[in-house]
C-alpha cells in the first residue's frame, strides 16, 4: 500500500512545529543561564565549578540531542509512510536506549567526578568544587536521556505540543527551586545541583507516561535497540568531536585564569542557548523532511530545505542584533567580578558576528538528520573540529592569545561546516526516498 498523499508544506506548518519546539529547546539552556547567574553571585570560583562541571555534564545533553534526532529522523520516516505505530515503537526501544545509557552515564559520572574535574580546572580549588557538584548532577543522566527519546518520537509523528507543557513544567520548578536551595536553604552549589536533577528527573518521568498512554507495546527488542545503535553510531561519533572542541576550549579557557573561564562560561552558555533555539527550525526541517522522503516527495523535502535555511539565516541575524544592544548589560546578569565582565569584551564581538552563519548551519544540520544523512555531517564534522577547531585553540594556548584565540578556532569551525552543508544541500545525494533509508 503506498503512503498516503502529505499536505505541501508551507511556512505556517513550518511555524507550527518549530515555535513549540523552540520553547522546549530553550527551557534547558534557559534554566543554565539562570543557575549560571544564581551561582555567579556566589563568587568567580563557584561560577568557575559550575563552567567546568556544566562542561562535564554537556556530554550527557549532547547524548540526549543524538538520540533525539536520530529517533525524530527514524519516527518521521515510518510516519510519512503511515504507519504511526511504527513510529511510536521506535520511541519504546529509544526509550529503553537512554534509561541503559542514563544509568551507564550516572556511575561514570559519579566515579570519575574528581579526575576529570582537575584535568579540566585550572586551580585545584575550582576543581574541588566542580567534582562535588558534577557528582550530584550526574543522578539526573537517565531522566535527561529518557526526556531526550521521548522529544525524538513525538517529534517524529509532528507533535510538538506535549513536549512543550512537559519540559516547561520540569524546568520552570527547576528554576524556582534553584535560587531558593543555592541562598535561603545554605546549599550553595549542592543546591544547584538538586535543582538540576530535579528538572531532568521529573521531565523523563513524565515523557515515560505520555509513552505508556500511547502504547502497551513496552518489550524491549534487542535487535531494535542494536539497529538504533548501529545506525546513530554516526551521530554518535559527530557528537564526540562537537565534545573534544568544548571541552578542549573550556581547558584552555581555564589556563588563562579563573576571570577568562568565567567569562568563557557566560559567554558560552550563550551561544548554547542561542544554538538551540535557532535549532528550532532545524526540528521541523528533521520532521517534515522525514516525513516528505518517507512519502516519496522529493521536491516537498527540497521545499522544506530551502524554507528553513531562509528562515534560519534571518532569525540568527535578529538574535545577533539582540546580543550587539545588550552587550553593555549582559554580562553584568551572571556576575559582579569586574574582571570577569572586562573578559567578555574580548568575546563578545566573535559572537555577534558567528550566529547569522551559524543559523545557516543549524538549518542545514536538521535537514540533513531528518534525511538520515548523517554519515556525510559525521565526515565534516571531524574534518572542522581536527581541521579548524582544535588547532586554533591549542595554538592560542601555546602563544597566549587568551579567549580571542579560543573563539577564533569556533570560527573556523563554523566556516568548515557551512562550506559543507550548503554544498550537499545544492546537490541531491541526500534526496534519498523510503521509509527507511
Amino acid at each position: 500500500m503506498s503512503p498516503p498523499a502529505q499536505p505541501r508544506t508551507g511556512s505556517r506548518q513550518i511555524a507550527r512545529l518549530a515555535l513549540p519546539a523552540l520553547v522546549v529547546l530553550a527551557a534547558e539552556p534557559l534554566y543554565v543561564l539562570v543557575d549560571t547567574a544564581v551561582v555567579g553571585h556566589l563568587g568567580s570560583t563557584p561560577l568557575g565549578a559550575v563552567a567546568v562541571g556544566g562542561t562535564v555534564m554537556s556530554i550527557a545533553a549532547w547524548f540526549g540531542a543524538l538520540m533525539a534526532y536520530g529517533t525524530t529522523g527514524r519516527a518521521a520516516r515510518r510516519f510519512g509512510a503511515g504507519d504511526r505505530a511504527a513510529a511510536v515503537a521506535e520511541g519504546v526501544q529509544a526509550s529503553w536506549l537512554a534509561l541503559g545509557l542514563g544509568v551507564i552515564l550516572a556511575v561514570l559520572g559519579l566515579t570519575l567526578a574528581g579526575p576529570l574535574a582537575h584535568a579540566l580546572a585550572g586551580n585545584p580549588q575550582t576543581a574541588d568544587a566542580a567534582a562535588g557538584w558534577l557528582r550530584i548532577a550526574a543522578l539526573g543522566g537517565p531522566g535527561l536521556l529518557l526526556a531526550a527519546a521521548g522529544n525524538g518520537w513525538m517529534r517524529g509523528v509532528q507533535d510538538t505540543r506535549r513536549p512543550l507543557f512537559i519540559v516547561l513544567g520540569a524546568n520552570v520548578l527547576s528554576a524556582a527551586l534553584c535560587p531558593l536551595l543555592v541562598f535561603p536553604a545554605g546549599l550553595g552549589l549542592t543546591g544547584s545541583a538538586i535543582a538540576n536533577v530535579t528538572a531532568q528527573t521529573v521531565g523523563g518521568g513524565l515523557f515515560l507516561l505520555a509513552l505508556v498512554r500511547e502504547t502497551r507495546q513496552l518489550r524491549p527488542v534487542p535487535s531494535v535497540i542494536l539497529g538504533q545503535v548501529v545506525l546513530g553510531r554516526d551521530l554518535l561519533i559527530r557528537g564526540a568531536a562537537f565534545q573534544a572542541c568544548f571541552l578542549s576550549a573550556t581547558a584552555v579557557a581555564s589556563r588563562f585564569g579563573v576571570a577568562a573561564v568565567g567569562a568563557h562560561q557566560i559567554a558560552l552558555q550563550l551561544w548554547f542557548f542561542a544554538a538551540l533555539a535557532l535549532d528550532a527550525v532545524a526540528i521541523a526541517a528533521q520532521s517534515l523532511v522525514g516525513a516528505a522522503l518517507g512519502a516519496g516527495d522529493t521536491d516537498q523535502a527540497r521545499d522544506v530545505a530551502r524554507r528553513v535555511t531562509i528562515a534560519g539565516g534571518v532569525a540568527a541575524i535578529g538574535f545577533a542584533a539582540l546580543v550587539a544592544a545588550g552587550a553593555p548589560v549582559i554580562p553584568g546578569w551572571f556576575t559582579d567580578d569586574q574582571a570577569v565582565i572586562d573578559q567578555t569584551s574580548i568575546v563578545w564581538p566573535w559572537f555577534i558576528a558567528l550566529l547569522p552563519f551559524a543559523g545557516v548551519v543549524y538549518a542545514l544540520d536538521g535537514v540533513l538528520i531528518g534525511a538520515g544523512d548523517v554519515a556525510y555531517l559525521r565526515v565534516t564534522t571531524i574534518l572542522a573540529a581536527l581541521l579548524g577547531f582544535l588547532p586554533m585553540i591549542w595554538l592560542a594556548y601555546a602563544f597566549d592569545l587568551g579567549l580571542g584565540g579560543v573563539w577564533a578556532g569556533l570560527a573556523l569551525f563554523i566556516a568548515v561546516r557551512l562550506l559543507a552543508t550548503v554544498s550537499r544541500w545544492r546537490s541531491s545525494r541526500w534526496t534519498v526516498t523510503g521509509a527507511t533509508r
